[in-house]
């Protein structure tokens, strides 16, 4: 791409460096942060402001022309009316690393998850609807990789219509829609998970793979200098979703993955970050909500949203308009507190049980706004909420600085593992009140499945 290289006024074209086509459907191998993967020379003083000469080529990813064609024979989305789902949040890789019935040679694919084995687990749950974390292409910050680590999760996106290649179990990028069709086949819906709030390339010392290098000024929200960028989402950069590109990108991109690759719906992370007008406010009758509202493709889908960011009056919960649905923080928030014996409690933990209509009646939504949860990837697993008083996060080599602090936790009268048979009945009986508070209240349960 070339063009100015002029970061002081938020130009970054380096035509030695290979970019990625935002539109391209498939990327030939999985990310990991690496300098080929920086448009200036690493280590030198003020580094970001002088341009590398030297060729990535050799080094770069590259995107694949893929054939459209798909036989879907019949497939059709189950369409299951949003007060009758239940969500189950899972990780492609997590849910069958570890599932013995399913070939070993697919565990950790989407393919796993399309297995026979996968399905009927799935179907005995009793859940509809199979809320899938990012699939969409993504990098691995160098940090991590120089830790020996990786991310695992997901939220680190550059390619926003192609499959990510680890969940490939033969890098065709097919395997994502036999996988659609089969869970459809057995009557079960497909949600993304998806990341337009911002992108792997991080801050103004980030790496350049994409958007940074084809037009930084139209794409993300920089600040009044240009050379840096609006964070509203603690990852670095935003994505500026009221630039008619990055809209259009958005609203491509979501029209892809229901027409092309039949999925069912989206949970828009940080979802209030999209939402931001031109002049950085939350706004529901801004650019991306309004697209939103009049698009025919997107009013047949589930549209939820995670109604909070980083930024200024960031939460959001109870704030979307008709049509949005909404992960409701506040009510995992009261059932926590309430099972934990909060003096005080009882009132919160009733309007919860009852569809937190206190939130959502001023929008005039009703219980079906409300996606009901008790533990997402976010923070604790079920375990863990009633097995510690505090985090553990050392593995994640940031000497436990890292995810919230304030879990509302309670360890039952031992922190972490224990041999006390009382405090092992206590916590399994302090489950069973979790689970039967989700699926007793009113409003859309979430469950959270496997994810390791």
């Amino acid at each position: 791409m070339h063009g100015p290289y002029d970061p002081q006024h938020g130009w970054r074209c380096n035509p030695h460096k290979l970019l990625l086509d935002p539109y391209a459907k498939a990327i030939d191998r999985p990310l990991r942060g690496a300098a080929w993967q920086y448009a200036y020379p690493l280590g030198h003083d003020r580094r970001d402001l002088h341009m590398d000469l030297e060729d990535n080529a050799e080094h770069a990813a590259k995107c694949i022309v893929v054939d459209p064609a798909f036989d879907w024979d019949g497939d059709r989305h189950p369409a299951i009316p949003m007060e009758d789902s239940v969500f189950y949040e899972v990780h492609v890789r997590g849910f069958t690393r570890q599932m013995p019935e399913v070939p070993e040679h697919l565990r950790g694919t989407f393919l796993g998850l399309a297995s026979e084995p996968a399905i009927a687990h799935l179907k005995q749950l009793g859940v509809t609807s199979v809320e899938l974390l990012p699939v969409q292409a993504y990098n691995d910050e160098r940090r991590l990789v120089d830790l020996g680590l990786g991310n695992y999760w997901g939220y680190n996106t550059i390619g926003f219509f192609a499959p990510e290649p680890r969940y490939l179990s033969g890098g065709d990028p097919n395997e994502f829609r036999q996988m659609v069709k089969a869970l459809h086949a057995a009557g079960l819906e497909v949600i993304l998970d998806v990341v337009y709030n911002h992108t792997c390339e991080g801050n103004h010392l980030g790496p350049t793979l994409s958007f940074k290098g084809i037009d930084n000024r139209s794409y993300y929200r920089l600040t009044e200098d240009h050379r840096h960028y609006l964070d509203f989402t603690g990852t670095g950069n935003t994505l500026n979703a009221s630039s008619p590109a990055m809209l259009r990108l958005i609203m491509d991109s979501l029209r892809f993955w229901v027409e092309e690759m039949h999925v069912d719906g989206f949970r828009f992370d940080l979802a209030p970050a999209i939402a931001r007008n031109g002049h950085g406010a939350f706004d529901h009758r801004g650019p991306f909500l309004s697209a939103v509202a009049q698009d025919p493709v997107l009013k047949r889908v589930k549209l939820v949203a995670e109604p909070w960011d980083l930024g200024d009056h960031g939460y959001q919960v109870g704030g979307f308009p008709q049509g949005w649905s909404e992960w409701n923080g506040q009510y995992r928030d009261r059932v926590r507190d309430y099972w934990r014996g909060i003096e005080g409690s009882l009132g919160d933990f009733a309007a919860a049980l009852c569809g937190s209509h206190d939130i959502y009646g001023p929008s005039r939504r009703g219980p079906r706004a409300s996606v009901n949860l008790v533990t997402v990837h976010d923070g604790f697993t079920l375990h863990d909420l009633v097995s510690y008083n505090d985090k553990h996060n050392e593995a994640n080599a940031e000497d436990n600085r890292d995810g919230e602090s304030h879990n509302r936790s309670w360890n039952c009268g031992a922190e972490g593992p224990t041999d006390d048979a009382k405090v092992l009945a206590f916590r399994e009986r302090q489950k069973r009140n979790f689970l039967t508070t989700l699926f007793c209240s009113r409003g859309v349960p979430l469950l959270l499945g496997a994810t390791r």
